[in-house]
Parts: C-alpha cells; sequence; structure tokens
C-alpha cells in the first residue's frame, strides 16, 4: 500500500493543503488538537472531492443505463460468435462505438477518486510515522498526532501492534473496536449501494449476464473493503466511510427522482408522480416535465408504468402534452388516448364526429306510405328513388302484374296490409 501511495505523492500537497485549510476552522471551534477537527477536515475534504465530481456520476448514470438497454444485442452476438473471440470483441467494440457508449464510464467516479484516497493515505502515514509531508509542518503533525477520533489515533490501524499504539497515545482495545466498527459500517454501506441498485433501479424486462456480474459484485466488494480495510488507518476508514455514505445517499436521490425505465423505481416514481399531478393539475419542477415528455415520445413503445401513468392522468381529466406539461381536460374536452390519439369534443376519435350522426328518415306522404310502404333505415338509394315515383306511374305499375291465386295482387305492390281491414285505395287524379 505504501508503495501504490508514494506513485500518487504528486497530489500529497494539494490534499495536505485542503485538510490543513478546513482544520483551521474547524479548529477554531472544536480546538486545534481535537479528533472533530481533524475528523471533519477528512469528511469535508470528501464532500469536496465528491462536489466536483458530480458530472463524472451523472455520466456514469448514463453509461449504466445505456448498456442495460444493449444488453440484449450483446447477448446476441455473445451467442453468434462464441466460437470466435476476436470477431467477438470486433464487434462488441463496433456496438459500443455506433451508440456512443463506454463500458469504463460506470467505473470513472472510483477512478477519480483514486489519486486523492492514496493521497491522503499517504499523508496518513507520515503522520503515524511522525515525518512531515505536504503542508504538514511539524506543529500540525504534533496537533494530528495528539488527535483521536473515539479513542483511536487519527493515524492508527487495526494490525498495528501495541507498543505502536501505545507511542500514539491510545490502547490496542480502543482501536480495534473502532477500527472493526468502522469497517463493518463502510462494508455495510457499499453491500446497501449495491442492493438497493439492484432491487429498485434495474429494468425488470431484460434478463442478461450483466444482472448475474452486478448481483455478484454486491457481495464481492463489501468482502474487499472488509480485507483491505484492516490496513487502513483511522482516517482513511473515516475518508472512505464518508465516501461510502455520499454514494449510497446520492443514488437514492438519483432512484428517487430519476429511476431507470422498466424497473420498481420507475413504479413507485410515476405513482407518487399521478398523485402530485392529479391533486395539483400540472407538471411543477423541470426534472417531472423532462420525464412527461419522455413518456409523451414515446407512444406505443411505453412499458406497463408508462402506460398506467397516462391513463391515470385522463381518468383524472388530464392531458400530457408532448412538452411534458398538463393541461386541464373534462368529458367534453380533447384528451390523448394511451396510442398517442386525439379525441374529439363529442368523445368520438378525429374525423369520426360528423360521420358517427344518425340520419334520420325523410317523412313520406300517404299515398306513398300507402303504394311503397315505409322504407327502413339504411336502404339503399334505389328503393328512396322508387318510393319517390308518382302515384300514376305505381298505380298503372300495378295494374300491369298479373293476379296470384284467386286474382288477388301482391301485398308488396297493391300496398295493402298483413293484417287487419285494407285501407281504401285513392282515387285516381286523372
Amino acid at each position: 500500500m505504501d508503495t501504490i501511495a508514494s506513485l500518487f505523492s504528486f497530489i500529497t500537497w494539494p490534499v495536505s493543503w485542503v485538510i490543513v485549510q478546513f482544520h483551521k476552522m474547524y479548529g477554531a471551534i472544536f480546538g486545534a488538537d481535537t479528533g472533530w477537527a481533524w475528523g471533519l477536515s477528512i469528511v469535508s475534504l470528501v464532500i469536496l472531492i465528491r462536489i466536483c465530481l458530480i458530472p463524472l456520476f451523472v455520466k456514469q448514470i448514463k453509461s449504466t443505463r445505456a448498456m442495460q438497454t444493449l444488453q440484449p444485442e450483446m447477448k446476441k452476438i455473445q451467442e453468434r460468435y462464441k466460437n470466435d473471440k476476436q470477431r467477438q470483441s470486433e464487434e462488441m467494440m463496433k456496438l459500443y462505438k455506433e451508440t456512443g457508449t463506454n463500458p469504463l464510464s460506470s467505473c470513472l467516479p472510483i477512478l477519480a477518486q483514486s489519486p486523492f484516497f492514496f493521497a491522503l493515505y499517504h499523508v496518513l502515514n507520515g503522520i503515524a510515522t511522525g515525518s512531515t509531508i505536504g503542508v504538514i509542518n511539524e506543529p500540525l503533525l504534533a496537533s494530528a498526532r495528539k488527535a483521536h477520533i473515539f479513542g483511536a489515533p487519527l493515524a492508527a490501524k487495526f494490525m498495528d501492534s501495541s507498543d505502536k499504539v501505545a507511542a500514539l497515545g491510545a490502547t490496542l482495545t480502543d482501536v480495534r473496536v473502532v477500527t472493526a466498527i468502522m469497517i463493518v459500517l463502510m462494508s455495510f454501506s457499499q453491500f446497501y449501494t449495491q442492493r438497493q441498485l439492484m432491487t429498485k433501479n434495474v429494468d425488470t424486462t431484460v434478463k442478461t449476464p450483466f444482472m448475474q456480474q452486478q448481483k455478484m459484485l454486491m457481495y464481492v466488494f463489501p468482502v474487499m473493503f472488509a480485507v483491505f480495510g484492516i490496513n487502513f488507518p483511522v482516517g482513511v476508514l473515516v475518508y472512505w466511510l464518508t465516501t461510502n455514505v455520499w454514494t449510497m445517499g446520492q443514488q437514492m436521490y438519483v432512484i428517487r427522482n430519476n429511476p431507470t425505465p422498466g424497473s420498481k423505481a420507475q413504479a413507485a416514481y410515476l405513482e407518487r408522480l399521478t398523485k402530485h399531478v392529479t391533486h395539483h393539475g400540472k407538471v411543477s419542477r423541470r426534472s417531472e416535465k423532462t420525464i412527461v415528455k419522455a413518456i409523451v415520445a414515446k407512444g406505443r413503445e411505453r412499458n406497463e408504468f408508462e402506460r398506467k401513468f397516462i391513463n391515470g392522468l385522463n381518468k383524472a381529466g388530464l392531458a400530457a402534452q408532448a412538452d411534458g406539461t398538463v393541461v386541464q381536460s373534462s368529458a367534453q374536452a380533447a384528451a390523448q388516448t394511451e396510442d398517442g390519439a386525439t379525441v374529439t369534443a363529442t368523445g368520438n376519435a378525429t374525423g369520426t364526429a360528423a360521420a358517427g350522426k344518425r340520419q334520420q328518415p325523410k317523412r313520406q306522404s300517404k299515398s306513398q306510405r300507402q303504394s311503397g310502404g315505409t322504407k327502413p333505415a339504411g336502404e339503399s338509394t334505389t328503393s328512396l328513388e322508387k318510393a319517390d315515383e308518382p302515384e300514376d306511374a305505381k298505380s298503372s305499375a300495378a295494374q300491369q302484374q298479373p293476379s296470384k291465386a284467386g286474382g288477388t295482387r301482391s301485398r308488396a305492390q297493391s300496398g295493402q296490409r298483413k293484417g287487419g281491414p285494407q285501407r281504401p285505395k285513392s282515387p285516381s287524379k286523372k
């Protein structure tokens, strides 16, 4: 560890300078030689570094989601070229280039923190050995060696001997109890962070080897932290525990407010968003508008949770717009359906309102009813034209028809009713 830390000695001076500046501020409050002053200086260093790494964290999230989207395509390439590893690697690189993804982007925050981590280790190791390093001079070195965090010196380790711990003004039991508790908390925070990522923020519709690898890392990383933690000074454990807690809180915020599509976190988020929008009648925050805009743009490609969100808005008399806003809509107002079609004021699809109206048949005269009978709605235009013919033409045509069984005329041509008394024929107008 000392050899690796020496490789990052170029960044030791900036790290030690930042710690000293924070120590001056906290030393004025808690005392220059207290563990609170030095411990909070390390915590503040972590917070400062993590704030600077927020853009890399955002890039990590985008890269992880892009990799999750590419998993089905990657699986096809692996199955197609399972006997040709070189061709498989070439196709993978081609896929990454076409989609603009980078598998190493998910590791950027950890890689970016590594120089600061090893530089801090180098500074604390110098405090333990009693040697000045960076901007930490003799007075600051003496103050740091007196600082204890819950009875454990800042530079003490779990595996240190009792003589070395006694030289720092502490007992071996205090050091091992404090370091053991910090190692357990550090490993647990790492495990919980990875677990909430796998159980809440992963698309459950995609089953790929990538998910199995993430599940394996969920158990491997905590074990690695526990093994390496016994060789870390107390100050480094404070650093790593702080950065784990920061990562856990940062990820919880992302999962709650910007979940992965298709995940359980998205279902919970859209359910909360539906309640909020239906209660206030609008989308308040810009991040919410961005998510609503993305859901509307998907159209028929929406997943189950997104379709449920759109339907919930429609039932509440609201309609999601293409710009991410939500407008009021009543039973007679235009509303957006699940597949993106627009509904008119009468509730029918656009362009069908006029066609859907029921047309009333024309009223016929008495002579028309006697000769041709009332035509049912929906009959062909030929029958309507026949019903409008002059009565004299109909009468002459009826007289030319041969009589049937007993000389009676056909009921359909004579206008007679099927049963009951017959209506007398109208006199000829001639």
